[in-house]
């Protein structure tokens, strides 16, 4: 069963939507150490339900969220995603160290990720 475990939020002016976060709900952000201009979010104590998410500069004009979802086999749930009329926006690709994900939309134009982890990827 896949399940929501990471958010995205895209900012034009990252340092201003963290100082906004960190006002309103303390949460608590560090730079991550890869490739992107990136920034891990902790949103609680892990004994505490809930998600911790991420940051980064927007491509586009208006910012969005993107949750993503972690699944066993990225490959099985793309082919599902396909014969259930689901669309493929950005092919699977590694996140090095981590896993390989890709970014999709469902029936009704949703946008969300899909991730497998694997530290091997590359």
């Amino acid at each position: 069963m896949g399940r929501v475990i990471h958010f995205d939020l895209e900012a034009q002016d990252p340092d201003r939507a963290m100082r906004f976060y960190q006002e309103v709900f303390q949460w608590q952000f560090s730079k991550w150490d890869g490739p992107l201009e990136y920034w891990l979010i902790k949103t609680g104590a892990d004994e505490e339900p809930g998600i911790d998410g991420g940051l980064t500069r927007t491509e586009g004009d208006k910012p969005e969220t993107t949750n993503t979802i972690a699944v066993e086999n990225l490959d099985l749930v793309l082919e599902r995603l396909r014969q259930s009329g689901g669309k493929i926006i950005r092919e699977k690709g590694a996140i090095p160290a981590v896993g390989w994900i890709a970014y999709c939309t469902d029936t009704e134009g949703n946008y969300f990720g899909v991730i497998e982890n694997d530290g091997e990827a590359r």
